[in-house]
């Protein structure tokens, strides 16, 4: 386990997990806390042991977003559009490029920054206690974070509009109807369904999720034209790795692949 001050950081089973450590304030961002978080998302990809990442909070909260009284005494003095640029837009940039699958353990409300950062994840788990606040325009702000971006294309333009410039609760309920999390549970059941969907992906074939993961979303600024030739470009690497010899030899031999991410 590395040691962060605003995170935690655990490597089990080829699983990693990140998890928001600032309970008290509902585990809303400080500089030193996206820092850490890129930092974290860098170690978790270089790895070769960790082939899933889990991304959640300690506490009630997911993310609450910015921590507003970290910056009350420079309102309408910094240059939002700087720390944007350089602390929420690189996060968002590594966890979207990233070779492996990060599934967000929505255990309570995600807001602000927040929101854009479970959206960011490939998968999203949710508990039935946990919601979502695009709260940026409740204090005058835009969208940020990537939300401008995966809003629209999950949940459509006009429900989008309306999320983004009600600033409303979605909670998981319609967030599941919306299309916005992939499964809802009970709380008491969130650690264990996360985990359960985690190790089949710490069991599969890493490289090929990797590089779905690219394609689809490439996938978003393409043509059909252009995927195709993406798909051979990837098929190409993937028929080259070892877990494509693994898979083929154990349908042939009629046992379960071993995967080993390679």
């Amino acid at each position: 386990m590395s040691t962060f001050n605003t995170i935690i950081y655990e490597i089990k089973d080829n699983i990693a997990t990140i998890t928001l450590n600032r309970p008290s304030r509902y585990n809303a961002f400080v500089e030193v806390m996206n820092k850490e978080l890129n930092d974290a998302l860098k170690m978790a990809s270089r790895d070769t042991e960790v082939r899933v990442i889990i991304l959640t909070g300690a506490g009630k909260a997911f993310c609450s977003g910015q921590d507003l009284k970290s910056v009350s005494g420079k309102l309408g003095e910094r240059n939002l559009g700087d720390s944007v640029v350089n602390r929420y837009n690189p996060m968002i940039t590594r966890m979207r490029k990233l070779p492996k699958p990060i599934i967000c353990k929505l255990n309570g409300v995600a807001a602000g920054a927040g929101c854009s950062l479970a959206l960011a994840c490939d998968m999203i788990i949710a508990s039935e206690k946990a919601s979502f606040i695009q709260a940026f325009v409740n204090i005058g702000l835009v969208l940020d974070s990537g939300s401008s971006f995966f809003l629209p294309r999950v949940v459509g333009l006009q429900k989008a509009f309306e999320i983004a410039t009600t600033g409303r609760k979605v909670k998981a309920a319609e967030a599941l109807e919306l299309g916005m999390v992939n499964q809802v549970v009970a709380h008491e059941k969130l650690d264990e369904t996360v985990q359960e969907m985690a190790k089949k992906y710490a069991k599969a074939a890493t490289k090929a999720v990797g590089l779905i993961k690219k394609m689809l979303y490439k996938s978003y600024r393409s043509s059909l034209e252009e995927m195709l030739q993406e798909e051979a470009y990837n098929q190409e690497i993937a028929g080259y790795s070892k877990d494509y010899i693994e898979g083929v030899t154990a349908f042939i031999e009629k046992r379960k692949p071993n995967f080993t991410g390679q």
